[in-house]
């Protein structure tokens, strides 16, 4: 590799400035007549020839090996039948058969799983960008064609590239297919969910069928089996029946006929069920300090719609008072308490008295609301202990205590109990570390006696029940056996967690999943690492048995986090659907996306590769067919045919090298050029001499 270089002695204005003046010299010379005048301009330009410094720059070369990409596409999909055969013979003969080629470098790239599919484009644009563009001779990618970043594939490739197709002629599947699906649902209500089964590949007759039976199931409860159209999108109804995650498993039967896999048969989808608004009855006694209490709890909550009355003037009061100046709105107790009681999520009696407002049947219609499904919470004042109390009324038999008479009037400090550290009503509740909790003190609580079966979660005055807690049927019961929770929120010797505390009574009565004593929950990362939590009234739980989306079981040891809580840390093996169990208690856990990204196109198919197979030249090669010869061509000459013993790839050689030396010599050395100046001169001058004495001056004739 020779190449002309200059290293000049002035600056090339300088150098340019006399190489003009040489030619306006020679053009005056001319211009006079003078016969030498191109021996000056030669000369000239000889000189600003000899100030430019030419030199000879030879650079000695090293020839450098060709290239070739080898992508070997190892993604859950090439574990189908026989493609990881055809996969590991395909890989086995290109590598002899490029390493058997002279100067030539093998690159190989494996392609695995990712959260986001197979992202072979991705890896294939990274490999061809790492070498020298110069050096690639082909690109060889051994898979099935399913690629889920197609958008990465590179625009332009100096070389050809080749796709050996692994799969079958033969190979079919069939396939759930989630269209859309709800990430949140209103409880009792509907939500819909759009889905079709599609078919794909060579269908064999014995399977085209014209419906199948989809199987449907929530929280791992008693399946559903639905009649459904192949090919045709179809909108499932359901019903969520409980706030929190609700998991949807969906699935059809296998089809005759051998698909190549039924990981695409189901789906999970999980949804989270919300109530659209908690709907609240608030009824006050009387008139009291922390009646505002509840009010201003209620109503800060977006979520709740409440209705508040307060009984400002009770039947046995006669003060002869008009009773259309008291009163704001009539009461409703037959539309509240008999024909609407079923809307509400939560009846509250606060400081209530029995004085005749309400029917023995009213009472008796709360108690069946209660055993059917509702929640009451009963705050309670002196009036509990005595005759007008609630527990003499039919609401009694449902009561989680009967009250022994007594008033205590005296301050107390409210404490947790053992069962109260544990339950989520009470547990963790701002200020109640330590032995002593950091709250102001509470003036006064009746005296009950709470049920064997009720659980008492704070104590008072000599370790009085003070909070008990129980479930009636298919509903539960709360009772405060105090009034004075409002001493807290006025900060009375520093006050205490109140809208907390009552903000949780309330929405364990609601039945809120996060209030629950007895749970199983499960919190994912990114990761696949589930953290596993059981909450339990219970001393110990565990071990939390896993049951895996292929049916192998696990049981996973739970460690104690903090009284009635017990915690693990676990790693998922892979995306699906997973049962838990502790004891009686399940729950159903959906890892991953609705239906595993790789089998949702499982028919193998070059069709995105096949515009960039094209554009370089290369071919797609069925390995059903058998595994290609590799060949050599010359750049532009086409790279994959067919023969008589099968078909056939090439690569294209680059001859590409590299500068190992390089050697500079001045084109003429400084004697040389100062002679050949000097002679060009000379010679000019010569030339003028010679012409001025052949031109003698001839006298003119006498006239």
């Amino acid at each position: 590799m020779t190449q002309l270089r200059f290293d000049p002695l002035l600056p090339w204005w300088a150098i340019a400035a006399l190489a003009v003046l040489a030619l306006l010299v020679a053009g005056f010379a001319l211009w006079r007549g003078l016969r030498g005048w191109a021996w000056r301009g030669l000369a000239g330009l000889a000189a600003a020839l000899a100030l430019a410094g030419p030199a000879l720059e030879i650079g000695s070369r090293s020839g450098l090996s060709d290239i070739v990409i080898l992508i070997d596409d190892r993604s859950a999909s090439q574990g189908l039948p026989e493609r990881t055969a055809q996969a590991d013979a395909a890989v086995d003969a290109m590598t002899r058969q490029i390493t058997a080629l002279p100067n030539t470098e093998l690159r190989r790239v494996t392609v695995g799983d990712n959260d986001d599919g197979t992202l072979l484009a991705t890896e294939m644009a990274r490999a061809i960008a790492a070498e020298p563009e110069t050096r690639l001779a082909g690109v060889i990618a051994v898979t099935d064609g399913r690629l889920h970043d197609p958008a990465m594939l590179p625009v332009a490739v100096p070389a050809p590239v080749h796709v050996l197709l692994t799969g079958r002629p033969q190979d079919w599947d069939r396939r759930l297919v989630i269209e859309e699906a709800p990430a949140f649902g209103l409880i009792d209500q509907q939500v819909a969910i759009r889905l079709r089964i599609e078919d794909q590949g060579a269908v064999p007759a014995q399977a085209q069928t014209g419906s199948v039976n989809l199987r449907l199931s929530i929280d791992g409860e008693d399946e559903q089996v639905v009649a459904v159209p192949v090919g045709q999108p179809i909108t499932l109804p359901l019903t969520l029946d409980h706030a929190g995650q609700n998991v949807v498993q969906i699935a059809f039967d296998a089809p005759e006929g051998g698909e190549l896999t039924d990981r695409n048969n189901s789906a999970a989808i999980s949804i989270n069920g919300v109530r659209d608004r908690l709907r609240v009855l608030l009824v006050s006694g009387e008139p009291h300090a922390g009646e505002r209490t509840w009010r201003n709890l209620l109503k800060s909550d977006a979520a709740v719609d409440l209705i508040h009355f307060t009984i400002l003037r009770p039947p046995d009061k006669s003060d002869g008072v008009p009773v259309n100046e008291l009163s704001l709105i009539a009461f409703p107790t037959q539309e509240l308490f008999m024909e609407r009681i079923g809307d509400f999520d939560l009846i509250i009696f606060d400081r209530y008295s029995v004085r005749g407002i309400l029917p023995p049947d009213y009472y008796a219609n709360i108690a069946r609301y209660v055993e059917g499904g509702g929640a009451i919470l009963v705050s309670a004042g002196p009036e509990m202990a005595g005759v007008e109390s609630l527990y003499l009324s039919p609401l009694g038999q449902i009561l989680p205590a009967r009250p022994t008479g007594g008033v205590l009037e005296q301050p107390f400090l409210p404490r947790l109990t053992e069962e109260g550290q544990r339950h989520p009503v009470t547990a963790a509740l701002p200020g109640s570390e330590g032995e002593d909790p950091t709250w102001g003190r509470w003036l006064r609580m009746a005296t009950v006696q709470p049920d064997p079966d009720a659980q008492v979660a704070m104590t008072g005055i000599d370790g009085e029940p003070l909070l008990i807690l129980d479930r009636v049927g298919e509903g539960r019961v709360a009772l405060l056996t105090s009034d004075q929770v409002w001493l807290w929120g006025r900060g009375f010797e520093g006050g205490g967690p109140q809208l907390e505390l009552l903000r949780r009574i309330a929405h364990w009565s609601m039945k809120e999943p996060e209030l629950e004593e007895e749970a199983l929950l499960a919190d994912v990362s990114g990761d696949m690492t589930v953290r596993f939590t059981r909450r339990t009234m219970a001393e110990d739980a565990g071990p939390l048995v896993v049951t895996r989306p292929d049916g192998e079981t696990e049981e996973v040891p739970l460690t104690e986090a903090g009284p009635g809580r017990f915690t693990a840390d676990w790693a998922a093996p892979e995306p699906g659907l997973y049962r838990l169990q502790d004891g009686d208690l399940r729950r159903v856990l959906a890892l991953g996306p609705a239906a595993p990204r790789e089998f949702e196109q499982t028919v193998a198919s070059a069709a995105l590769l096949d515009p960039l197979v094209q554009a370089t030249g290369g071919g797609v090669v069925a390995l059903s067919d058998g595994i290609p010869d590799l060949r050599t061509v010359a750049p532009g000459r086409n790279a994959h045919g067919a023969a008589a013993l099968g078909d056939w790839i090439a690569i294209t050689p680059r001859d590409a090298a590299s500068v190992t030396g390089l050697e500079r010599r001045p084109l003429l050395p400084g004697w040389a050029w100062l002679l050949l100046v000097s002679g060009l001169i000379l010679t000019g001058w010569l030339r003028e001499g010679r012409a001025g004495k052949a031109a003698p001056i001839v006298p003119a004739a006498p006239g």
